[in-house]
């Protein structure tokens, strides 16, 4: 068994939506670490070897152990450590929680992937799967402050990503899907969340973000193009 005091690492990249979700957890839980900084072009040997599968970030270093997968290494910081719980203890709202995360990761991020990439049909398809997500996560938040109540929690860690990148994703790609007329809640939300302090100090420099997805898109657009030739 590793104990709680044992030396932490995080292997991430500056950029990284999961790596910056990762450091939120640490944080609101007070835990002390050291950041590496990895070059993904370039990957290390440390990264290699503790993720072999995925070889991506974020990595947590516990000791001599290795977690990957952010939302995973979210659950295992806060069975951890003590501190503020990052899940609720009640069964019920913690399978909530979880279901929240799953949502918006398998379904939230991977449409906006498709509307960050993705021309024509497929794109539009896309944004519109995006918007319907979007306002099942406004319709959960009546009621709410956060997807944890008055606090942020889990479910708002594992959505949070959007509060910052859906819209650096915006204006790269050039499309829309946040409007707080209609998303009044998730609107809301979003500008709460990015309010919180160990939120708002943890965020990348959005113009650096904006140049770093937009170099990233017209790289992959570009051997997507050559690859069809």
């Amino acid at each position: 068994m590793v104990a709680a005091a044992a030396e932490v690492k995080l292997l991430g990249m500056w950029a990284s939506p999961s790596v910056r979700r990762v450091e939120w957890g640490l944080q609101m839980k007070g835990i002390e670490y050291e950041y590496v900084e990895e070059d993904l072009a370039n990957k290390s040997a440390a990264l290699l070897r503790h993720n072999p599968v995925h070889k991506q970030v974020p990595v947590l270093l516990h000791g001599d152990r290795a977690v990957t997968d952010s939302l995973l290494i979210l659950e295992y910081i806060d069975e951890t450590w003590l501190g503020m719980p990052l899940l609720p203890r009640d069964p019920y709202r913690r399978a909530s929680a979880r279901f929240w995360a799953k949502f918006a990761e398998e379904n939230c991020r991977e449409a906006t992937k498709k509307a960050f990439f993705e021309r024509g049909e497929e794109r539009s398809e896309a944004i519109e799967q995006l918007r319907e997500q979007l306002q099942r996560l406004d319709e959960e938040l009546e009621g709410k402050k956060f997807f944890g109540g008055v606090e942020i929690g889990f479910a708002d860690l594992a959505v949070g990503w959007m509060a910052f990148w859906l819209g650096v994703s915006e204006e790269v790609a050039g499309f829309t899907v946040v409007d707080a007329k209609k998303l009044p809640r998730f609107a809301e939300w979003m500008d709460d969340f990015l309010r919180v302090p160990v939120i708002r100090d943890n965020l990348p420099p959005r113009e650096k973000t904006v140049e770093f997805f937009r170099y990233y898109r017209d790289q992959q657009l570009a051997a997507a193009a050559a690859a069809a030739k």
